[in-house]
């Protein structure tokens, strides 16, 4: 895995083994980041279920000014303080472990500028996780969430307030973008 563009192109992130992880790829991250360029510049952003922080360090690459990461799996946790120091961008993310839909009810620090939603597939949480976002206080009137799902979850059109702005398909992954109302 690897930094697709930004400040970090073409750096690569800690090599790790973990059958738990399945790291999005290049070709999906670019076509998430190039949809949002605008979106990146000084933002903060949350990264929900972070796995390996491949996410977290690309937005930060794009621009990002500060990174929440949530992820409750020890492993995981341990492969993203790795990448983080190497990276040498430790005070620019929090990092929680946390699981995502406690830390969502219980949030209530400053909203975020993007919302990266990556749930493991075998779980099945997309819809779940929308659902749980859309209550929290997480976000703001111009926040910008994109979530990952298996082709075979259902991700519904609309959570109150976020309506669907796009989705693409990627084989068996499908990212969907949500804002309130058109971007």
């Amino acid at each position: 895995m690897r930094i697709i563009s930004g400040r970090f192109r073409g750096r690569p992130l800690v090599s790790f083994k973990a059958s738990h992880i399945r790291p999005t790829t290049d070709r999906v991250k670019e076509s998430i980041f190039n949809k949002l360029n605008v979106y990146w510049d000084e933002s903060r952003v949350l990264d929900l279920y972070s796995g390996t922080g491949n996410l977290t360090l690309e937005a930060l690459s794009w621009g990002a000014n500060h990174v929440t990461s949530v992820e409750s799996h020890d492993k995981s946790i341990e492969i993203i303080r790795k990448n983080l120091s190497q990276f040498k961008v430790t005070s620019q993310v929090t990092l929680r472990k946390y699981d995502v839909l406690k830390f969502l009810k219980e949030y209530s620090g400053p909203p975020f500028d993007v919302i990266l939603v990556d749930p493991p597939f075998t779980k099945k949480l997309a819809d779940q996780s929308m659902d749980a976002v859309s209550v929290s206080g997480v976000f703001h009137r111009d926040t910008v969430i994109v979530i990952e799902s298996s082709g075979t979850e259902v991700i519904k059109d609309e959570y109150q307030p976020f309506v669907l702005w796009d989705r693409k398909n990627f084989g068996d992954k499908v990212v969907s973008f949500f804002h309130i109302g058109q971007p």
